[in-house]
């Protein structure tokens, strides 16, 4: 087992074979992506040469691609994005509400992801405000924050979209909070109906509109009889939405967040072992009992990277979307209209720079200040070692 195995490891090993094995038929995103992470933190992108100025350790540090499906680059990404959005935290409870799609239509969602992985944002969005402003349930205007998934915990194709949504919200003439009860929101199998039905009217209206491909195996529904075949096994069954009570306070939901916000299909915490029996990772088996859930898994190199590869977004795709009392357009005047009916003061958003300067850790030898001595243009290594002194002031 390795500490520091990082996905770069493995598609460093094996990604130019799984490529050339697959040789003209990968979508030039797919190649983007590997090639990303393949290159993330190595000579290729280039870096910096630091040195203390106290002992004269030196180190270097390769730049990182800042890729989203990177998983060593998401980290700074997910802080960013949380300090921001700390800003907008109501006090509160806020619940989790999940929307997953039935498997029969995950098989078109994996040939046609723009514009289905948009769908299941529309539906679901639009199912939860709906019924959140029904006067029979909530009858208020509530806040989401969602996002997308496209995997299981074992790299399958899984998409579904995790909404966290304040317990509460603005009554339609904006003059009142109302809140949700306790631990409830909405009723879930009023929110499944709904969303069926949303989704396979405008599943229905994108085939009509000639916007969805077929290939391979799925091929056949290219014929309207056929698809419609296809599709009645769902429209008889229940689609099931998932709803957790609240969170423990405002920080709880920031903690949750920072897991699902900037993550795609796997961790690196999450790798064990990559050798000629393949890659081993941890994943949770839901179907167990809570206590065994946690289970280990060995695939083939070329499973793995395939089940990694489903995953990839469209090019410019969001998968992280706000929507009712968070909507980009009124976020700030929503909000502030919150905190007026709640007596609460608002939290001052935090000022990020435009530009993040370099500022190297502390020397891991005597704790000095490390000053960058050299700055390394890309798919170059440093001359040799630099100076076993460093002026504390030298400049790059």
């Amino acid at each position: 087992m390795s500490a520091s195995l990082a996905l770069g490891d493995i598609f460093r090993a094996a990604g130019p074979a799984w490529r050339s094995a697959h040789a003209g038929r990968l979508p030039l995103q797919q190649l983007k992506v590997m090639s990303a992470i393949e290159h993330c933190r190595t000579a290729a992108l280039g870096g910096h040469v630091a040195a203390c100025g106290d002992c004269g350790h030196w180190r270097i540090a390769y730049n990182s691609c800042r890729n989203r499906h990177c998983p060593r680059c998401q980290g700074n990404a997910a802080r960013t994005w949380l300090a921001e959005r700390e800003a907008d935290l109501l006090p509160v409870g806020y619940f989790h509400v999940v929307f997953t799609l039935p498997a029969r239509i995950a098989h078109i969602a994996l040939q046609n992801k723009a514009v289905l992985y948009a769908l299941l944002f529309q539906a679901a969005s639009e199912t939860m405000m709906t019924i959140a402003a029904d006067p029979r349930h909530l009858g208020a205007r509530i806040g989401i924050t969602a996002v997308l998934h496209s995997w299981g915990s074992a790299l399958t194709h899984h998409p579904h979209v995790h909404m966290i949504v304040p317990g509460g919200g603005l009554s339609p003439d904006g003059r009142r909070w109302i809140s949700s009860r306790p631990a409830f929101l909405l009723p879930v199998r009023v929110l499944g109906k709904l969303f069926r039905r949303l989704f396979l009217t405008r599943l229905l209206a994108l085939f009509d509109a000639d916007r969805l491909v077929f290939r391979g195996q799925l091929a056949p529904l290219a014929d309207r009889r056929a698809f419609l075949r296809y599709l009645a096994p769902v429209r008889s069954r229940r689609w099931v939405v998932y709803a957790k009570p609240p969170f423990a306070g405002p920080k709880a939901v920031l903690a949750y967040l920072s897991r699902y916000t900037h993550r795609v299909a796997i961790s690196n915490r999450r790798l064990l072992a990559f050798n000629e029996n393949g890659v081993t990772f941890r994943y949770k088996d839901y179907r167990r009992d809570t206590a065994h859930q946690q289970q280990v898994m060995t695939l083939a190199t070329d499973e793995f990277i395939r089940r990694f590869m489903l995953h990839v977004l469209p090019r410019g795709f969001h998968r992280i979307r706000h929507y009712g009392l968070l909507a980009s357009s009124s976020r700030k005047a929503s909000l502030a209209r919150v905190r007026e009916l709640l007596n609460v003061m608002s939290t001052p958003a935090p000022e990020v720079p435009e530009t993040e300067p370099v500022t190297p850790p502390p020397c891991p030898c005597c704790g000095g200040p490390m000053v960058v001595i050299q700055i390394l243009p890309r798919w170059c290594q440093p001359r040799g070692p630099p100076r076993a002194t460093a002026p504390a002031g030298g400049s790059p």
